[in-house]
């Protein structure tokens, strides 16, 4: 082999393993809740991102500060739909003039990677009906400015959508559930976009624990806790998410990719609230990430951690500690995002 080639394959090798670990970085985001009143300004808070190679970023809504922060930072987002939004989207003008003004506005230098219209919308609420036509009109929206490909619509649901989910090989969506969320899959399969889904083992575990051990759900079990057919589950992450992709292939949408747009533990307020396993859940989930599920092994899984910051706005209890950083920006954890 000349030189010429062997240097060319080295540097060809450098470049896979710099994308490789770029991609690994990149697969988790944390998500920028504002429900607070001694909060660092937005500018601040892109910097602490910025700082710390967190290089996505989930917000609820198209706050005008926080956007102009953005600008020009790199960091990829994901942008909200406030859920008393919904209905006014379902008219095609009023979402076509929301993405010119809180999409198209910024997008040649904010990274806009998922619209999540609606979180945690359940078949039974008022603006139920209102979530699959406002996708259809901000996905129009989006395409009608060119930005499709770039920028993919969604909703966000969580795991009381589904009607089982252990073994996690019978998860499906519940009866109620699912005249909701089909023609969601559908939409979601057709135009190539991913399905959020908020994913607590907290809250699996805080609702069962005479059932869950508190190592399953801390990603510190030493060994398989729970065997489905070929597929061994030692964390309770794991398991939730792959009944979710159970629960999609029954729905007929198996090659359909489940984007984690939340997940996280309380440091104090409730049952098994600590700084310690609190710190233990995020570091796992961290470097667990990468790996995928036993149903998705190998491919890593993007996962946005919630939340920022401590929000004392929100209810008292356990609500106000998902923080990873204190608002004084001072690390609660020691973690390392990229």
């Amino acid at each position: 082999m000349n030189t010429f080639m062997a240097t060319t394959i080295l540097l060809l090798f450098g470049l896979m393993i710099s994308r490789l670990t770029l991609s690994d970085a990149q697969s988790i985001g944390v998500c920028y809740g504002k429900d607070g009143n001694n909060l660092p300004s937005d500018q601040e808070v892109v910097s602490l991102f910025q700082t710390n190679v967190i290089g996505r970023m989930r917000i609820y809504d198209p706050n005008r500060d926080t956007l102009e922060a953005l600008r020009g930072s790199n960091i990829e987002v994901i942008l909200g739909v406030p859920n008393d939004k919904l209905q006014s989207l379902t008219d095609a003008s009023a979402a076509k003039t929301w993405v010119q003004d809180n999409v198209v506005a910024y997008s040649s230098n904010v990274k806009f990677r998922y619209i999540a219209v609606g979180n945690e919308v359940h078949p039974g609420d008022a603006n139920a009906q209102s979530v699959l036509p406002a996708m259809q009109n901000v996905h129009n929206a989006i395409a009608s400015a060119n930005l499709q490909d770039q920028i993919k619509v969604s909703t966000a649901i969580d795991t009381t959508l589904l009607g089982s989910s252990y073994p996690p090989s019978d998860g499906s969506f519940s009866t109620g559930a699912s005249p909701y969320i089909n023609p969601i899959i559908n939409f979601l399969r057709t135009n190539g976009s991913p399905l959020l889904a908020n994913v607590y083992p907290y809250f699996s575990y805080t609702d069962n624990p005479q059932s869950i051990d508190l190592s399953y759900a801390l990603f510190t079990s030493p060994g398989v806790v729970v065997q489905d057919g070929q597929y061994g589950y030692q964390n309770l992450f794991d398991a939730l998410l792959d009944s979710l992709y159970a629960a999609l292939e029954k729905a007929g949408a198996p090659n359909l990719n489940i984007v984690v747009s939340e997940s996280g533990w309380p440091s104090e307020g409730g049952t098994a609230a600590t700084v310690d396993n609190a710190g233990t859940f995020y570091r796992n989930l961290i470097n667990h990430a990468k790996q995928g599920t036993p149903r998705r092994s190998g491919q890593a899984i993007e996962t946005y951690l919630f939340a920022m910051f401590d929000e004392n706005l929100k209810a008292a209890g356990i609500e106000q500690h998902f923080g990873l950083f204190l608002p004084n920006k001072q690390p609660k954890y020691q973690l390392t995002f990229g």
